[in-house]
């Protein structure tokens, strides 16, 4: 039945029998008996053949979500079992954005790493929504997000960062990350209607642009200490700033951890970032 389910997500993943059978380097008769035995498991009709490809019908719709829960379920169980029974070392899977993957996380997860060297390691920067998305189905085993759910990890501050030879920063445009990342959200909730420049995928790229004097940005203070300590950027005074916000650790459940990935979250929350 896995093999099924696995064959119908793919068949609504890529939209077509053909491109889900090369997928899952099947034969297209293969594929469809697969769909078949599906159909007839649950006693409705879960895809339509259209002259533009393959999508759910309304009770395919309604699988969807529980498919892709029902295998990451099963393999949360493998790897736990793997685990315990000393098959492999583990693995886990870790989500977050750009300025906690660039600062905040790579001490804490250097000590993992030198506490579990055999442990398979991925971490993926993406915005909150992403993260979300790859939790539910089942391709992250935790996430450190800015959010109102989840378990309180570092509460942060985001200030206004020049080059300290912009010669006027209020009416600089804003050197920004992309739509949809936390920082983003947050300046457009504190910065409505502004210029924007630049919209960049990482920390360092807004950094380097605002030090080569192309605009101001809102970022971490905790990203730019040294810069301003050094003289490369300078905080940038106004009435909407600091902004506090928290990042959180979240997850399907503490019970629904892999044994790696458990003992991560309990080293998260025990070696928080420095307050910035």
């Amino acid at each position: 039945m896995m093999d099924e389910l696995r064959h119908f997500l793919l068949i609504v993943e890529h939209g077509t029998f053909t491109e889900a059978a090369r997928r899952a380097h099947l034969s297209q008769p293969a594929l469809t008996a697969s769909v078949q035995r599906l159909e007839g498991w649950f006693g409705a009709r879960l895809l339509a053949r259209g002259p533009g490809g393959a999508a759910p019908t309304a009770a395919g719709e309604a699988l969807v979500p529980r498919a892709r829960a029902a295998l990451a379920a099963l393999e949360d169980g493998r790897r736990a079992v793997a685990e315990i029974e000393g098959l492999n070392a583990g693995e886990v899977r870790l989500g977050a954005g750009a300025t906690a993957c660039t600062y905040f996380l790579p001490p804490v997860l250097a000590e993992f790493r030198a506490e579990h060297p055999a442990v398979r390691f991925l971490l993926r920067e993406a915005t909150p929504d992403d993260v979300r998305a790859a939790l539910h189905a089942g391709d992250l085993d935790l996430g450190v997000i800015t959010a109102d759910e989840g378990e309180p990890w570092y509460d942060d501050t985001l200030i206004l960062v020049a080059s300290p030879d912009l010669p006027r920063p209020a009416e600089a445009p804003f050197v920004t990350f992309a739509r949809g990342s936390a920082t983003r959200t947050l300046q457009e909730k504190h910065f409505p209607g502004v210029p924007v420049v630049m919209e960049l995928g990482s920390i360092a790229a807004v950094k380097g642009n605002v030090r080569a004097g192309i605009g101001i940005a809102l970022v971490s203070r905790l990203a730019v200490e040294h810069d301003i300590a050094v003289g490369r950027l300078v905080e940038v005074p106004h009435p909407a700033t600091p902004i506090g916000r928290t990042l959180r650790l979240v997850h399907r459940g503490v019970d629904r951890l892999p044994p790696a990935a458990a003992r991560l979250r309990a080293m998260l929350l025990a070696r928080r970032p420095p307050s910035g």
